[in-house]
Protein backbone atom coordinates (compact mmCIF):
# COMPACT_ATOMS: atom_id res chain seq x y z
CA UNK A 1 0.00 0.00 0.00
CA UNK A 2 1.28 3.33 -0.95
CA UNK A 3 1.83 5.38 2.19
CA UNK A 4 2.95 8.66 0.72
CA UNK A 5 1.09 11.55 1.63
CA UNK A 6 -0.96 12.49 -1.81
CA UNK A 7 -2.10 16.43 -2.19
CA UNK A 8 -5.75 16.92 -1.82
CA UNK A 9 -7.75 18.95 -3.78
CA UNK A 10 -7.64 21.75 -1.51
CA UNK A 11 -3.93 22.19 -1.25
CA UNK A 12 -3.97 21.79 -5.11
CA UNK A 13 -6.37 24.70 -5.27
CA UNK A 14 -4.72 26.76 -2.32
CA UNK A 15 -1.23 26.75 -4.25
CA UNK A 16 -0.41 30.04 -6.02
CA UNK A 17 0.11 29.38 -9.81
CA UNK A 18 3.59 29.27 -11.57
CA UNK A 19 2.24 33.21 -13.28
CA UNK A 20 1.43 34.27 -9.28
CA UNK A 21 4.84 32.84 -7.85
CA UNK A 22 7.00 34.97 -10.69
CA UNK A 23 4.69 38.07 -10.52
CA UNK A 24 6.30 40.86 -8.63
CA UNK A 25 4.38 43.87 -8.19
CA UNK A 26 7.69 45.71 -6.99
CA UNK A 27 7.89 47.32 -3.83
CA UNK A 28 6.73 50.97 -2.00
CA UNK A 29 9.85 52.34 -3.34
CA UNK A 30 9.00 51.25 -7.41
CA UNK A 31 5.13 52.08 -6.98
CA UNK A 32 6.06 55.48 -5.40
CA UNK A 33 8.28 56.40 -8.31
CA UNK A 34 5.82 54.96 -10.99
CA UNK A 35 3.32 57.01 -9.04
CA UNK A 36 5.73 60.35 -9.13
CA UNK A 37 6.58 59.75 -12.96
CA UNK A 38 2.56 59.45 -13.75
CA UNK A 39 1.65 62.58 -11.85
CA UNK A 40 4.28 64.68 -13.24
CA UNK A 41 3.55 63.22 -17.18
CA UNK A 42 -0.26 64.41 -16.31
CA UNK A 43 0.29 67.37 -15.00
CA UNK A 44 3.11 68.46 -18.52
CA UNK A 45 1.55 69.41 -21.30
CA UNK A 46 2.48 66.39 -23.77
CA UNK A 47 2.49 63.83 -21.08
CA UNK A 48 5.12 61.52 -20.82
CA UNK A 49 6.54 62.70 -24.59
CA UNK A 50 7.53 66.34 -22.75
CA UNK A 51 8.96 64.95 -19.84
CA UNK A 52 10.95 62.72 -21.96
CA UNK A 53 12.24 65.51 -24.20
CA UNK A 54 12.49 67.67 -20.89
CA UNK A 55 14.94 65.51 -19.08
CA UNK A 56 16.98 64.76 -22.36
CA UNK A 57 17.16 69.01 -22.69
CA UNK A 58 18.21 69.48 -19.06
CA UNK A 59 21.42 66.60 -19.33
CA UNK A 60 21.92 68.67 -22.61
CA UNK A 61 22.72 71.54 -20.95
CA UNK A 62 24.26 70.12 -17.66
CA UNK A 63 26.60 68.34 -20.10
CA UNK A 64 27.27 71.81 -22.16
CA UNK A 65 27.65 73.80 -19.02
CA UNK A 66 30.28 71.35 -17.08
CA UNK A 67 31.88 68.67 -19.39
CA UNK A 68 31.73 69.48 -23.28
CA UNK A 69 30.78 72.40 -25.12
CA UNK A 70 30.48 72.81 -28.53
CA UNK A 71 32.56 75.15 -30.71
CA UNK A 72 32.13 76.18 -34.26
CA UNK A 73 35.30 77.18 -36.20
CA UNK A 74 34.46 80.97 -37.20
CA UNK A 75 37.74 82.15 -39.56
CA UNK A 76 40.36 80.52 -41.69
CA UNK A 77 43.18 81.10 -39.14
CA UNK A 78 43.02 77.38 -37.99
CA UNK A 79 43.56 76.57 -41.37
CA UNK A 80 44.32 73.84 -42.96
CA UNK A 81 43.26 71.26 -39.91
CA UNK A 82 40.42 73.27 -38.82
CA UNK A 83 38.21 75.03 -41.61
CA UNK A 84 35.32 77.47 -41.20
CA UNK A 85 32.25 76.21 -40.09
CA UNK A 86 33.39 72.85 -38.79
CA UNK A 87 32.17 71.92 -35.19
CA UNK A 88 34.73 71.03 -32.03
CA UNK A 89 33.73 69.65 -29.12
CA UNK A 90 35.69 71.34 -26.37
CA UNK A 91 36.80 69.26 -23.49
CA UNK A 92 36.08 71.54 -20.43
CA UNK A 93 37.39 69.19 -18.24
CA UNK A 94 40.92 69.23 -19.23
CA UNK A 95 42.69 71.81 -17.59
CA UNK A 96 40.69 70.86 -13.66
CA UNK A 97 42.32 69.27 -10.86
CA UNK A 98 45.34 70.47 -11.24
CA UNK A 99 46.71 70.12 -15.08
CA UNK A 100 47.40 72.76 -17.09
CA UNK A 101 47.14 73.29 -20.97
CA UNK A 102 50.46 71.83 -22.90
CA UNK A 103 52.34 73.16 -25.79
CA UNK A 104 50.40 72.07 -29.20
CA UNK A 105 47.22 72.19 -27.22
CA UNK A 106 44.46 73.58 -29.59
CA UNK A 107 42.85 76.05 -26.98
CA UNK A 108 39.59 78.21 -26.98
CA UNK A 109 39.48 80.97 -24.78
CA UNK A 110 37.56 84.33 -23.54
CA UNK A 111 39.69 87.07 -25.32
CA UNK A 112 37.87 89.38 -23.51
CA UNK A 113 40.45 92.57 -22.29
CA UNK A 114 43.25 90.93 -24.69
CA UNK A 115 41.87 89.84 -27.97
CA UNK A 116 38.56 91.09 -28.28
CA UNK A 117 35.15 90.51 -26.75
CA UNK A 118 34.71 86.79 -28.21
CA UNK A 119 35.65 83.20 -27.83
CA UNK A 120 39.09 82.50 -29.77
CA UNK A 121 41.07 79.25 -31.07
CA UNK A 122 44.23 79.27 -31.11
CA UNK A 123 47.51 76.54 -30.52
CA UNK A 124 49.77 76.92 -27.32
CA UNK A 125 52.89 77.68 -28.44
CA UNK A 126 54.86 78.75 -25.11
CA UNK A 127 53.32 78.44 -21.16
CA UNK A 128 54.84 79.96 -18.46
CA UNK A 129 58.64 80.62 -18.10
CA UNK A 130 58.75 79.70 -21.76
CA UNK A 131 61.62 82.11 -24.25
CA UNK A 132 59.78 82.16 -27.68
CA UNK A 133 61.67 83.66 -30.59
CA UNK A 134 61.06 84.11 -33.91
CA UNK A 135 63.12 83.01 -35.78
CA UNK A 136 66.01 81.25 -36.14
CA UNK A 137 68.54 80.97 -39.33
CA UNK A 138 66.03 78.51 -40.97
CA UNK A 139 62.83 80.66 -40.32
CA UNK A 140 61.66 78.12 -37.67
CA UNK A 141 60.21 79.48 -34.39
CA UNK A 142 62.45 78.20 -31.21
CA UNK A 143 60.80 77.79 -27.55
CA UNK A 144 63.68 77.46 -24.89
CA UNK A 145 66.14 77.28 -27.71
CA UNK A 146 64.76 74.29 -29.63
CA UNK A 147 63.28 75.11 -33.15
CA UNK A 148 59.70 73.38 -33.58
CA UNK A 149 59.56 71.59 -37.03
CA UNK A 150 55.56 72.98 -37.47
CA UNK A 151 55.37 71.63 -41.39
CA UNK A 152 52.87 68.89 -39.97
CA UNK A 153 50.21 71.42 -38.84
CA UNK A 154 51.00 74.92 -40.59
CA UNK A 155 49.35 76.48 -43.27
CA UNK A 156 51.03 75.32 -46.66
CA UNK A 157 53.18 78.43 -47.87
CA UNK A 158 53.00 80.10 -44.55
CA UNK A 159 56.11 80.95 -42.95
CA UNK A 160 56.51 80.73 -38.84
CA UNK A 161 56.16 84.38 -38.88
CA UNK A 162 56.71 87.41 -40.61
CA UNK A 163 56.70 89.24 -36.90
CA UNK A 164 59.48 88.87 -35.46
CA UNK A 165 59.53 88.46 -31.75
CA UNK A 166 61.01 87.34 -28.74
CA UNK A 167 59.15 87.07 -25.61
CA UNK A 168 58.83 85.32 -22.38
CA UNK A 169 55.89 83.87 -21.17
CA UNK A 170 54.94 85.10 -17.84
CA UNK A 171 53.55 82.11 -15.36
CA UNK A 172 50.19 81.81 -15.33
CA UNK A 173 49.87 82.70 -19.02
CA UNK A 174 50.10 81.27 -22.62
CA UNK A 175 51.52 82.27 -25.97
CA UNK A 176 48.88 81.17 -28.80
CA UNK A 177 49.39 81.27 -32.50
CA UNK A 178 47.07 80.23 -35.19
CA UNK A 179 47.92 77.68 -37.76
CA UNK A 180 47.48 79.78 -40.61
CA UNK A 181 49.53 82.52 -39.96
CA UNK A 182 48.95 84.68 -42.82
CA UNK A 183 44.86 84.96 -41.81
CA UNK A 184 45.48 84.95 -38.06
CA UNK A 185 45.17 87.49 -35.01
CA UNK A 186 46.98 85.73 -32.31
CA UNK A 187 49.95 87.18 -29.74
CA UNK A 188 52.00 88.69 -32.48
CA UNK A 189 49.28 91.04 -33.09
CA UNK A 190 48.78 92.35 -29.57
CA UNK A 191 52.34 92.39 -27.91
CA UNK A 192 51.69 96.14 -27.01
CA UNK A 193 48.53 95.07 -25.89
CA UNK A 194 47.48 95.00 -22.13
CA UNK A 195 48.60 91.72 -21.16
CA UNK A 196 51.55 91.57 -24.03
CA UNK A 197 49.55 89.20 -26.22
CA UNK A 198 49.71 86.50 -23.23
CA UNK A 199 46.69 84.85 -22.53
CA UNK A 200 45.81 83.96 -18.87
CA UNK A 201 45.62 80.54 -18.10
CA UNK A 202 42.05 81.11 -16.10
CA UNK A 203 40.41 82.29 -19.18
CA UNK A 204 40.98 79.40 -21.09
CA UNK A 205 37.39 78.05 -21.79
CA UNK A 206 38.99 74.10 -22.64
CA UNK A 207 41.10 72.31 -24.73
CA UNK A 208 39.24 71.32 -28.32
CA UNK A 209 39.61 67.12 -28.61
CA UNK A 210 37.01 66.35 -31.67
CA UNK A 211 36.37 67.52 -34.68
CA UNK A 212 32.64 66.11 -35.07
CA UNK A 213 31.42 67.74 -38.52
CA UNK A 214 31.06 67.83 -40.98
CA UNK A 215 31.34 63.67 -40.51
CA UNK A 216 33.86 63.41 -43.70
CA UNK A 217 35.98 65.85 -41.69
CA UNK A 218 35.18 64.43 -38.01
CA UNK A 219 38.59 63.31 -36.31
CA UNK A 220 40.93 63.39 -32.43
CA UNK A 221 42.95 66.33 -32.26
CA UNK A 222 46.27 64.90 -31.43
CA UNK A 223 49.09 67.46 -29.64
CA UNK A 224 51.96 67.70 -32.44
CA UNK A 225 54.81 65.41 -31.58
CA UNK A 226 57.23 68.37 -32.28
CA UNK A 227 56.41 69.90 -28.86
CA UNK A 228 57.40 66.76 -26.89
CA UNK A 229 61.29 67.18 -27.68
CA UNK A 230 61.01 70.85 -26.62
CA UNK A 231 62.63 71.62 -22.83
CA UNK A 232 61.70 72.92 -20.25
CA UNK A 233 62.76 76.46 -19.66
CA UNK A 234 65.98 77.61 -18.00
CA UNK A 235 65.32 77.91 -14.11
CA UNK A 236 64.76 81.47 -12.83
CA UNK A 237 63.09 83.04 -15.86
CA UNK A 238 59.29 82.33 -14.21
CA UNK A 239 57.40 85.93 -14.24
CA UNK A 240 60.13 87.84 -16.69
CA UNK A 241 59.46 89.70 -19.63
CA UNK A 242 60.86 89.69 -22.89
Amino acid sequence: MDTEAQPTERDRSSRPSDSEETSDPGGPEDRSRFALVSRVSAWVPGGRITLTLLTCLLFLLLLSTFVLRPFQIPSGSMEPGLRIGDRVLVNKLAYRFGAQPQRGDIVVFDGTGYFGHADYIKRVVGVGADRVVCCDKKGRIQVNGRPVDESGFLYPGDSPSTVPFDVVVPDGTLFVLGDHRGDSSDSRDHLGSPGGGMIPVGGVIGRADWIVWPFGHATRLQRPGAYARVPAPAAGRAGAHG
